[in-house]
């Protein structure tokens, strides 16, 4: 077996979008009941790298959030949801989404064994303190859990959302 050839850099750039892609393109990162603003920035910034669009409820400080964590100074794919995030995750089942909630759940499905997404799909992500609430859940086909060996129970939720993301989006 023959060591894997590493990438030069014109191939990595060569692979990147000259420009921002287009809104719902294929998976949308669903950050409905954020808590802190930085995991906004840092979710915003890996839609970008793995072509994603953010959702994110309209709440006063999410705009400033999301404006700050903005580090590459383009537009980016942004939904914004109302107050109602049942019927916004309804909404997106009846156009034929699949959504996956990132939780320890019963029959939750190891981040290993996620398949990359084949449709449109939104990833819920949850209150960094309480988790995906239970209209989420309800509402979602499918739970992932990101397994631990160490002490804590959770990762961040904007470190747990990249890793889905980048599962997801057929990268990792």
């Amino acid at each position: 077996m023959s060591a894997p050839r590493p990438r030069s850099r014109r191939e990595l750039r060569r692979e990147r979008r000259d420009r921002s892609h287009s809104c719902w393109d294929h998976l949308i990162a669903g950050a409905l009941w954020p808590l802190h603003g930085a995991n906004l920035g840092t979710l915003l910034r890996t839609c970008d790298a793995v072509g994603a669009c953010l959702a994110v409820p309209r709440l006063p400080w999410v705009p400033e959030a999301l404006a700050r964590g903005n580090t590459l100074r383009r537009r980016s794919c942004v939904h914004w949801v109302g107050r109602d995030v049942g019927a916004w995750l309804d909404a997106q089942r009846a156009a034929g989404s699949a959504v996956i909630a990132v939780e320890l759940a019963d029959e939750a499905v190891r981040l290993a064994d996620l398949a990359p997404a084949r449709q449109r799909t939104v990833v819920l992500l949850g209150h960094e303190q309480t988790g995906v609430p239970p209209e989420g859940l309800a509402r979602a086909d499918l739970a992932v859990e990101i397994p631990m060996v160490g002490t804590g129970a959770s990762l961040n939720v904007a470190v747990a959302g990249s890793l889905v993301l980048y599962r997801l989006a057929g990268l990792a």
